[in-house]
This record gives C-alpha cells, structure tokens and sequence, in this order.
C-alpha cells in the first residue's frame, strides 16, 4: 500500500490509504536506467524494493535469475504487493539475427516466467506492472495514438521494413502477458515513450553529449515525432496505476505533448546554453549508426504517442511540456555530474 504522501505526490487526492504503509516491490531486470530511477525512487519513500537481474552484481541484493526458468529467485515474488517487470535485452544494437533472436526471447521468456513465478506464488502481488513499448504503435505524423484509437505498427507503407521487427518484438510481449493464468493479480501493460533522466549512460544523457558537442542538431529531416516521459512522471504515474485498482490492460505511459524532432533537439540546446547544433542526414545517421553498433529507428521512427487513459482518468503530469522538462533535466545533470566528477 502507497504512504498518503506517496498517494498525494502522485496526483490521486482523496485516498483512504493510511501513512506509513510501506510496500515490497520486486523488480526483475531492474539494473538499466529505468529500474535504477524506480527503486531509487521507491527505496527513498520507504518502501522494500527486490531487483531480480542475471548476477549479483545486477541484482545488488544477491536475487538472480536466468530469465527462462522458474527457480529459488522465484521466492521473493511469493509475499510481494507489486512486480515490476523491465527484463529484455537492450535494443540499443544492431539488429542481425543473433541480437534480433536475444531482444525477442530475453522479453518472451522473462515474461513468461514471471507469469509462472506469480501462478505458482502462495501469496500473489495485487498488481503486476509489465514493460512493453510505445515503439508498437506506427510510424505517423497525422494525429497522436491513444490507447483507444491508436493504430498499431507493421503495416505502414513510409517505413522501412526492417521496422517491423520492433513491431512483432512488443506484440510477442503483449501477447505472453494476456496468455499468464495469474487471476488474483491485475496486469497493466505498460507502453512507455523514452525516460528521460539525468542519469549517466541513459537517453537524455546521450543526447546531451550530442549538443554540448555542437552535434545536437535536427536528425534527418526532422519531422518525426518524439514522445518521452520525465522519469519524474513515469514513477509517479506507476504509484498511481498500482493505487488506481480499476486499470488494467494497456496504458500509455507518455507526456501528453510528443513534438517533432527538430523542436526535442531545439529546446535542449536552449536548455543547456548552446546555439551551434549541427544536422545529420538520414544517410549520415545509417553511417553512423553502423559504427556505433546501433539502429537508426530508433530515432527516425515518429513515435506521436499520448496518454489517453491517464488524461482521462485524471492523472496530473509535474512536467507535461518538453521545453520546461528540458530545462529541469540539464539543471539536474549539471548538479549531479558537478558532485560525482568534482
């Protein structure tokens, strides 16, 4: 159960929770950028937060788990209230057949297992919050998906092909999810647009790289759609999913103001100060991409995604616009890389 605090700073008002009541979130595959801002988060408001991750070093409390197989690890979801699953190989490679094979069966199989974990659990979580993608939805500049409306990806006829793998990659997720026999534990799917942090390694602090390098121009012609989420309101959203009962099925978890390319890239060179922001070319960033052992979808795709349920039912967002959230983000990487690198 959510602190009244908790419940409050999530933007639910009238709650009957009572303070002080803490919960035992476990999190498999939660040693990325996204599981370490969440139980930072969660650990700092008094709650018992379990990372389950392939080795120790992963898991930091010794929970380790193969992601296939149902075994000792499964023992800390037996008693938990949630489970948060983020497990699935980091999409951020080339994608042959080798690193294609591990995105889908590092997502299929976690999932899959979880769902067992939770079966077979004497005492079940009340709400199991699942990662999927907001990449499932297609490539538009028209109007914005909701959840209600938008329209799922694969068929588009502007994108290329090779697309379509990330398509196939989150209905498999999906797809696992509504397949696990879990019927005393509610499911939340949970297609999230890019988190952006202060963290050192993840998406914001990557792009910052680019500007304060004089390379954080438009990419290609800077049209497509960016949607993303301050971390701030992607873990105040998930408090409020787990407080909100009534919710289950897909839920998007994005600013409600996704905005082209060219603009994302525009405020955060104002944010941080710099004018100078070189372009880079569609073919320059297919050049790139093959040296940095990346793939250029995942920032030529237009991804319009917005919150439709979350507006609905009357979540509030501490930072809905980029430009501001642009500003708080270089403000909280300055600070933070100032005191870690002295």
């Amino acid at each position: 159960m959510l602190s009244r605090g908790a419940v409050l700073e999530s933007g639910v008002e009238g709650s009957e929770v009572g303070p002080g009541t803490g919960m035992k979130i476990v999190i498999p595959g939660g040693s990325g950028q996204v599981g370490s801002v969440l139980t930072r988060a969660f650990r700092a408001d008094g709650h018992e937060v379990v990372v389950i991750g392939r080795s120790a070093g992963d898991s930091g409390n010794g929970v380790v788990w193969d992601g296939k197989t149902v075994r000792a690890w499964a023992d800390a979801i037996d008693g938990a209230d949630v489970v948060i699953n983020l497990a699935g190989y980091n999409v951020n490679c080339r994608y042959h057949q080798a690193n294609r094979d591990r995105i889908m069966q590092s997502r299929v199989d976690s999932t899959r297992v979880v769902g067992e974990a939770i079966r077979l659990a004497g005492c079940p979580p009340r709400v199991w919050l699942q990662a999927s993608t907001a990449t499932i939805y297609a490539h538009r500049y028209d109007s914005a998906n909701d959840e209600a409306t938008g329209i799922i990806g694969g068929g588009e006829c502007d994108a290329p092909a090779a697309w379509k793998f990330s398509i196939d990659v989150a209905n498999a997720w999906e797809r696992v999810l509504d397949e696990a026999d879990v019927p005393n534990t509610r499911k939340v799917k949970l297609r999230s647009a890019m988190t952006m942090s202060p963290d050192r390694g993840g998406i914001f602090d990557t792009l910052l790289g680019l500007v304060r390098r004089g390379l954080g121009g438009r990419c290609g012609d800077g049209r497509q759609y960016v949607s993303w989420v301050h971390h701030e309101d992607f873990t105040r959203a998930l408090y409020w999913l787990i407080e909100h009962e009534e919710i289950e099925g897909v839920v998007n978890i994005a600013s409600p103001n996704p905005l082209p390319n060219a603009d994302f890239m525009h405020a955060i060179r104002d944010a941080w100060g710099t004018r100078i922001g070189l372009p880079s070319s569609a073919w320059m960033l297919e050049v790139g991409a093959v040296f940095l052992r990346t793939e250029t979808e995942l920032i030529l795709k237009s991804r319009r995604v917005v919150p439709g349920l979350l507006l609905e039912k009357g979540f509030s967002f501490r930072h809905p616009d980029w430009r501001e959230a642009a500003e708080d983000l270089c403000q909280n990487w300055r600070s933070h890389h100032m005191r870690v690198d002295g």
